[in-house]
């Protein structure tokens, strides 16, 4: 029961990143910031740095879809687990770029501290 909860947890995580990555590429001033103060969403060199971001973040979705396709719990786990250092950069990146403390803890602490619960559950589940 709980590989299963983590599983489709996975999925919803693997689908939430891709989400991002879509926004990311279609709409940039919503996917803007991360939290950062005094984002220049109007540069067109930032606006560069935020596709490559949208990208790196349809190929993070994708990599934890296909392994929760066509891998076992134990490599989605891991892979899983290894994906929590996304969330914690974004995290420490924030917080040195004195961002919000509510975007540092609030919106990727938590995330990365759900994908570390997920990544775990699936490898003990």
């Amino acid at each position: 029961m709980v590989t299963t909860v983590a599983t489709v947890l996975a999925g919803l995580i693997g689908a939430g990143v891709f989400f991002l990555g879509v926004v990311g590429l279609s709409a940039p001033r919503f996917a803007a910031g991360f939290g950062i103060p005094h984002t220049p969403t109007e540069d067109p060199t930032f606006r560069s740095w935020l596709a490559v971001k949208a990208v790196r973040d349809l190929g993070a979705g994708l990599f934890i879809l296909i392994v929760l396709v066509g891998g076992s719990t134990h490599l989605l786990g891991w892979l899983v687990l290894a994906a929590t250092v996304i969330p914690t950069g974004d995290a420490l990146i924030v917080l040195r770029g004195g961002g919000p403390r509510s975007a540092v803890y609030g919106v990727h602490g938590a995330t990365a501290l759900a994908v570390l619960v997920v990544g775990v559950l699936l490898l003990v589940g």
